[in-house]
């Protein structure tokens, strides 16, 4: 059987917490057999090595030469009290100081170019950003085999091939998987456990790409499809996906089992779980995907499958995003004209602002969406840009925002058979005097969400909550 795991920051974040991840990975071996670990840059808070190789990447492009260097040293400092906690003097310490040294030198380098410059490309941008991956990898491989268990650390360059869209690359699934089935079955066959870079790849020609958001986590999706995986766990800090932010409610508990639907209809709306990319290949090819708490591996956290059953009233989890506007065109004259909604969201779009939520009366005298509140001026006034010749003969009254509000989502793919959901939640806020302000429903009908005010979220979400 084979067992990839992805190690988020927190996970080797210190000594400690990379010795902790040692014995997670040899005990899961023992039960697996051959297992791949994927790992990110060293991350506790309120330090995270991969936010200081970009700040220095970023004050050396703004003409600051002094910022780069202190972080070089500080990330000098964050790694060799790692290796010092770890690997024995006479072992491969000073072999694994002088590696991750030369990773700190080129950071230096790169950012003295850059300065120099004056410009910071995508491209330099990957190659400084992946650096920590670089480092962590090398020191958990050698803390492992310092305490008996053969491993090896391995660039994710060596195996996952993308294109050159720099910052965002998309992976390439047919050379990556020639790439990784001869580059890591070879240390499987021969009981190795790979450690294995997360959030880096590579293009065609070799060139360091990143992944983008959830880059590391969505290395351990495609390492899972590559090697055709039993399954992917994802390694974190709480006990997989939680029914609401706990935050919020004190009595929220962990969700057994998710479907993909579910899943990412969470992560859009705002709850802290997999980007639904991350989880694409694993679900394609019926690979389960496993959320995991470091801290607390006899937990057995949550599953993402194709389907998942119902749950207790169709209802699995609430969440929320705050700070947002909800912008609205209206006007009499909008009533059958071709057209309108198109060249609203053409507006926004031409904007570069994102949508969150729609909601269009049936009469079609008015059209409502959801966006961040710091960007309702701005599109407004592409809106009335757009609208002027309909807003100078009032076929548009206006064009306004009502902020700050939220959108509350309830999610579960049961609420589709299950009569009275709708109901239920209205009559939950209707007790707490929550307003409505607006409502959406997607054709999936795996989720449905409200628009409140942003004073009443919490109480909106504690409510709702009482419903699963």
């Amino acid at each position: 059987m084979t067992l990839v795991m992805k190690f988020g920051g927190t996970s080797v974040g210190s000594a400690q917490a990379m010795r902790e991840t040692a014995v997670l990975i040899q005990h899961t071996k023992k039960q697996w057999g051959q297992t791949v670990a994927i790992v990110s840059a060293m991350g506790s808070k309120p330090v995270k090595v991969t936010d200081l190789l970009l700040q220095g990447a970023f004050s050396a492009a703004n003409g600051d030469g002094e910022t780069y260097q202190e972080l070089a040293e500080q990330l000098r400092q964050i790694h060799f009290e790692a290796i010092d906690g770890l690997l024995a003097p006479d072992g491969e310490r000073q072999q694994i100081l002088v590696e991750n040294g030369r990773f700190i030198d080129r950071f230096s380098d790169l950012c003295q170019a850059v300065y120099v410059l004056g410009e910071l490309s995508p491209r330099a941008l990957d190659i400084i950003g992946g650096m920590g991956e670089q480092m962590s990898a090398r020191i958990l491989a050698a803390y492992l085999r310092q305490i008996g268990a053969p491993a090896e650390a391995i660039d994710a360059t060596e195996l996952i091939v993308t294109d050159s869209n720099f910052q965002n690359a998309t992976p390439q699934f047919n050379a990556t998987k020639q790439k990784t089935e001869s580059r890591i079955r070879p240390l499987l066959a021969q009981d190795v456990v790979p450690i294995v870079t997360g959030f880096i790849a590579a293009n065609a020609d070799g060139i360091t790409t990143t992944l983008g958001r959830g880059g590391s986590d969505y290395t351990g999706a495609i390492l899972g499809e590559a090697l055709a995986a039993d399954e992917v766990w994802i390694w974190t800090d709480v006990d997989g996906v939680m029914t609401a932010d706990p935050r919020l409610v004190p009595n929220a508990k962990s969700i057994p089992q998710l479907s993909y639907r579910e899943v990412s209809e969470l992560a859009f709306y705002g709850a802290k779980v997999l980007h639904p990319k991350t989880m694409r290949p694993c679900v394609e090819n019926n690979i389960p995907l496993r959320i995991k708490n470091t801290f607390n591996p006899e937990h057995p956290g949550t599953v993402i499958v194709p389907d998942a059953p119902n749950g207790n009233g169709g209802i699995k989890a609430v969440t929320a995003i705050n700070n947002l506007g909800l912008i609205t065109v209206e006007g009499k004259g909008m009533m059958g004209i071709p057209g309108i909604a198109a060249r609203t969201f053409g507006a926004v779009a031409r904007d570069n602002q994102s949508v969150l939520l729609i909601s269009q009366a049936s009469s079609e005298q008015s059209i409502c969406f959801a966006a961040p509140d710091q960007a309702t001026d701005s599109i407004i006034g592409s809106l009335e840009n757009e609208f002027k010749v309909e807003l100078a003969r009032k076929d548009i009254d206006r064009i306004w925002a009502q902020e700050p509000v939220s959108i509350v989502t309830i999610v579960g793919a049961g609420m589709r058979g299950t009569p009275g959901i709708a109901g239920r939640i209205f009559m939950a806020l209707g007790e707490q005097s929550v307003n409505v302000i607006a409502i959406a429903q997607g054709s999936s009908e795996c989720s449905i969400s409200v628009v409140v005010d942003d004073v009443d979220t919490a109480v909106a979400v504690a409510q709702i909550h009482e419903l699963i």
